[in-house]
């Protein structure tokens, strides 16, 4: 599935779609731009979600308006491993290859410069 198909099916739930930059988040993104901002998805991915048991699976992302890739994470439904199983069939119980990696924080790239109207 591609990035746009993904995210326009994360759209349908009611749950994915209530989530948003404010306006902090989005002059955060402007600020940083979006080298940076990869660099923190990247790293925020590799450390919550690439082990097969993550430390706190399920309550290790944040809700509130912390970070950019938080937020865009939940919209996204790569906030858990859980959410990876449902959403796009990774199983639970194993890391994450590289390829995966890649296309997730490709996918919360895009919809972060949506978000942002980069």
């Amino acid at each position: 599935m591609t990035k746009e198909e993904m995210l326009k099916k994360l759209s349908y739930s009611k749950f994915r779609s209530s989530f948003h930059l404010n306006q902090k988040m989005k002059n955060y993104v402007k600020e940083k731009g979006m080298d940076e901002i990869k660099k923190h998805t990247y790293d925020f991915l590799t450390k919550r979600l690439k082990d097969a048991y993550p430390i706190n699976d399920g309550k290790q992302t944040p809700m509130r308006q912390v970070h950019p890739t938080f937020i865009a994470q939940h919209a996204c439904a790569c906030c858990c491993r859980g959410c990876l199983e449902k959403w796009y069939h990774i199983p639970k119980g194993r890391e994450l290859t590289k390829e995966e990696l890649d296309y997730l924080v490709s996918i919360l790239l895009l919809w972060i410069e949506k978000e942002s109207k980069l």
